[in-house]
């Protein structure tokens, strides 16, 4: 059974030796030149898609649009990628020891953004690898925590260890 990678591993290429990819650093953030008037009411979110060469010679990396495909939610519907935001990729040679990255800047509804999928399907020296999938979401979505911890009443364990300490601290009990 094929599993997916989670947000920030990395994903060898078995065909292309040192060869490795990684999608990583998935984060709610506003894309640089303005939002797109398609993303009304939509939240942004940006992901970072990182090839690294530790082989010996040196690769044709092509990582555009149509290559990257984002999907949000339970159902895995399609989030709005906006392309003109979007760093890409585009015929660059990574020589070994050294990395490119494609920034992506995405958008879906802010319920939809616990759960992302993006999957990459890579171009190198003009063969197509295999498609890989990472999985990972965004927290903007878990709630502030609570100013003062629910469960701290006379019965409660952090209050039970708080005495245990207490008393062991006090001179002259042991």
């Amino acid at each position: 059974m094929y599993e997916p990678n989670v947000v920030g591993d990395w994903q060898e290429y078995d065909e292309h030796a040192g060869l490795r990819v990684r999608v990583h650093r998935l984060e709610a953030a506003e894309p640089p030149r303005g939002r797109d008037d398609a993303a009304a009411g939509l939240t942004y979110f940006s992901v970072r898609v990182t090839v690294e060469n530790r082989g010996a010679r040196p690769y044709g990396i092509h990582l555009e649009d149509g290559q990257i495909d984002v999907r949000v939610g339970p159902d895995g519907e399609g989030a709005f990628i906006d392309w003109r935001n979007s760093q890409f990729v585009e015929g660059f040679d990574v020589y070994p020891l050294r990395r490119a990255t494609a920034v992506i800047y995405a958008a879906a509804p802010e319920t939809a953004l616990g759960h992302v999928d993006v999957q990459v399907q890579l171009r190198v020296d003009d063969d197509w690898t295999g498609r890989r999938l990472w999985a990972g979401g965004i927290g903007v979505l878990e709630p502030a925590p609570a100013a003062t911890p629910a469960a701290t009443g006379q019965g409660s364990l952090a209050h039970q260890v708080s005495a245990f300490l207490r008393d062991q601290a006090e001179p002259g009990s042991a």
